[in-house]
């Protein structure tokens, strides 16, 4: 007699319907399949991707992008939702856990632009779009003299926005195009001493309801911890000066051994301060003791003028 091991119960994943948002979760999807896992995909419209003529820091900020998703996972509708994690609010809905944070893609900014090879580049009065306060306070920080104009949609809205004039260039994750296949947009890539990135920036997180603790188990091996380690201080940082994208906030971790290096950077979009700048490292090997990093340099921030 033929022993047959059982087979693993089926998993779907609620997706946003953007072609990055697709290839994130189709990415998820053969890891899952890889390991004997049959899972399928739910695909889903949400009120961040239908609100286009305002900014996010306006309408709800970036948690617009995960509120469907979130109610299919209580509705039982869908197992797992695969988010990237700088679209993710830092206190999650109670009910609801980060299962997985996936190793990280580029985290830097990329400099896209048809006419122009850097920001340095660009002319005086030169049209930059970008969604991101973050990104604007960076922006009016190096180039003062440029003129910075919202842009939201997809990242292939805001490129086809970009080809039809209405911008000089655009600032997006270097992490998006180079998921899309689309190196040869980039120009540029950001140092982070120009442009700090986002936290969570370029890493993928999967979302499930906390007492899936089978989905949680199956996800496991999908984690990477250094990546966790990183974005867990850049989150906790964003967390501890209120967590919005209203904030103009940027956090980036650096992980050597188990030094962990976290820069942050706080503007005021209307330019009534100055940027405010801090670093801090520790010995990190823990997500409590990446966390605890996280909230002395939101401390310095504060004391820096910052919030």
């Amino acid at each position: 007699m033929t022993f047959q091991a059982p087979s693993l119960p089926p998993i779907v994943i609620a997706t946003r319907e953007s072609r990055l948002a697709l290839w994130q979760a189709e990415h998820v999807q053969a890891l899952l399949q890889a390991r004997g896992h049959a899972v399928s995909l739910l695909g889903m419209t949400t009120l961040g991707d239908q609100i286009l003529d305002r900014s996010l820091s306006k309408v709800g900020g970036k948690g617009l992008f995960v509120k469907e998703l979130e109610t299919a996972l209580h509705d039982g509708r869908a197992d797992i939702a695969v988010h990237s994690l700088k679209d993710v609010p830092m206190e999650l809905p109670e009910g609801f856990a980060l299962a997985c944070v996936m190793e990280r893609e580029d985290p830097h900014d990329a400099f896209v632009s048809p006419r122009y090879a850097s920001l340095q580049d660009l002319p005086t009065g030169a049209v930059v779009g970008t969604s991101s306060l973050r990104r604007q306070v960076l922006l009016q920080a190096l180039r003062p003299d440029l003129n910075i104009q919202p842009l939201r949609g997809n990242l292939d809205t805001r490129l086809r926005k970009l080809d039809e004039g209405q911008y000089d260039a655009i600032v997006l994750a270097a992490a998006g195009l180079k998921r899309l296949n689309l190196h040869e947009r980039i120009r540029m890539i950001f140092a982070p001493t120009e442009m700090l990135p986002a936290a969570g920036q370029g890493a993928l997180g999967i979302e499930v309801r906390s007492d899936r603790q089978d989905l949680i188990a199956a996800l496991a091996p999908l984690a990477h911890q250094p990546t966790w380690l990183r974005v867990t201080a850049e989150r906790t940082v964003s967390r501890c000066l209120g967590g919005s994208c209203s904030m103009p906030l940027a956090a980036h971790a650096v992980l050597e051994g188990q030094q962990l290096r976290l820069d942050a950077a706080w503007g005021d979009p209307e330019q009534h301060t100055a940027l405010v700048r801090t670093s801090a490292s520790a010995n990190v090997s823990t997500l409590a003791e990446a966390d605890a990093l996280g909230q002395a340099v939101a401390a310095q921030l504060r004391a820096g003028g910052a919030g």
